[in-house]
């Protein structure tokens, strides 16, 4: 099946006299005939649900689809992004491992990674996502169990050369983490390039009208954690479940398996049944809405690349933005309806900017059915020091204008008339 058609069909497939809409499994435990039956499920020697914390039937549906959608062998919905880039590396990361990174992350995530999981014990190494290969061969150390990176980052847009970030991290025998929330894969499948784990905030595009809060964990299944001898996790029995081996037991579902059986068991981080039946919703319009973000956006970059009140542009769509050439590479059929720019007048004009609209909101959200906009810098960004900012490709002017699906000619003239008053 085409995308669009996995965004409707994939996950459930209901059979004779079922529920054709995926069902609200609204339950916190599931009954048993036997206590045995039950002893199975908890020692993992059979399948099945015994409780929601681990599983659930619409969770589950929803995980399914969205690893079809990315090809991936299996995935794992949380309770945020956040989450979702916390369980990636914490599954496979202990108290004294290291991480390579790229600078040009979501801010949230930067500081879980630079402050919280560093608390914890596990050490990153920000490099810049267009540095050369001699300078990321140069971040590697004996420790390292991973390396991450934003496709498409949020909110400078700077795309990752997945496939430079993916030999890399083979060469030395270590997993390719991406968060890929804003192409979705619709625009871009970063398996198909060789990353070996995506993550998402499906709070974002997938759910594309912000009435829930999530994320996504998905496994391509192709990375051989047997190679060496960095993921004992995986490798060697894990006493909690009476020594079994992630890796000989489960094959290729034994990332996931042990993202759900081990971190969602002790750390509990899922999302509600409810949110998972709204996200499923989102996703079945997705491949329609990403079409009209992208046609919307560019149309917008257009306009303020062509207006005297704008200082500077960014779209990796625009033909004649630095990240053009790459980002045909990597994404075609188009990015992301996010666009980043500058106003004449810097701080203080953007703020009168954003003050200014009428049909924009200004809001922390991004990348929904609305437009909406944000200045980071003040914001999501906020505790970032100035030098960090820079790394992270966020200037102090920089506006992020999540453009929505409504007419583009409408949106076109709100920024107009803002940018005028902004500029008085």
């Amino acid at each position: 099946m085409k995308p669009a058609t996995k965004c409707i069909h994939s996950g459930y497939a209901p059979k004779n006299g079922e529920p054709r809409q995926l069902p609200i499994c609204q339950s916190t435990t599931y009954k048993y005939d036997s206590s045995v039956e039950m002893g199975k499920l908890f020692d993992l020697e059979a399948s099945g649900y015994f409780y929601t914390r681990l599983q659930n039937p619409t969770n589950d549906a929803v995980a399914a689809k969205i690893a079809d959608l990315e090809g991936g062998v299996a995935a794992v919905l949380t309770s945020s992004g956040q989450a979702a880039n916390f369980f990636a590396i914490f599954n496979i990361c202990n108290a004294g491992d290291h991480v390579v990174c790229s600078s040009a992350i979501y801010g949230g995530t930067f500081n879980l990674f630079n402050v919280t999981l560093k608390k914890l014990g596990i050490d990153f190494t920000f490099v810049a996502p267009d540095c050369t290969e001699e300078e990321l061969e140069a971040a590697f150390k004996d420790n390292t169990k991973a390396v991450f990176g934003e496709t498409l980052s949020n909110p400078s847009l700077q795309v990752l050369d997945i496939e430079k970030f993916a030999k890399a991290a083979h060469s030395h025998g270590v997993p390719l983490i991406v968060d890929n929330t804003f192409p979705t894969p619709i625009n871009l499948r970063p398996f198909e390039f060789g990353a070996d784990i995506v993550t998402h905030s499906t709070t974002k595009y997938m759910d594309g009208h912000a009435t829930q809060v999530g994320g996504c964990v998905v496994d391509s299944g192709n990375f051989d954690w047997t190679q060496n001898d960095k993921y004992p996790g995986l490798t060697t029995p894990d006493d909690s479940y009476h020594g079994i081996t992630y890796v000989e037991r489960f094959g290729k579902g034994a990332y996931i398996t042990k993202c759900v059986v081990q971190l969602m068991r002790d750390l509990g981080s899922i999302p509600g049944p409810q949110n998972a039946f709204l996200l499923n919703l989102g996703l079945e319009t997705l491949a329609l809405r990403m079409e009209r973000h992208c046609e919307n956006a560019l149309k917008v970059a257009t306009y303020l690349k062509n207006s005297d009140l704008v200082s500077w542009v960014s779209y990796p769509g625009l033909e004649g933005d630095e990240q053009y050439e790459i980002a045909q590479k990597y994404m075609p059929k188009g990015t992301c309806g996010v666009v980043s720019f500058g106003v004449k007048g810097g701080r203080e004009a953007a703020t009168k900017f954003m003050d200014s609209l009428k049909l924009a909101s200004i809001v922390t959200h991004v990348a929904d059915a609305k437009t909406c906009v944000l200045h980071p810098a003040s914001t999501t960004h906020r505790q970032l020091t100035e030098q960090q900012l820079l790394e992270c490709g966020v200037k102090s002017d920089l506006i992020r204008l999540s453009v929505g699906i409504e007419d583009a000619e409408d949106i076109i003239a709100d920024i107009e008339q803002a940018l005028v008053e902004a500029t008085k």
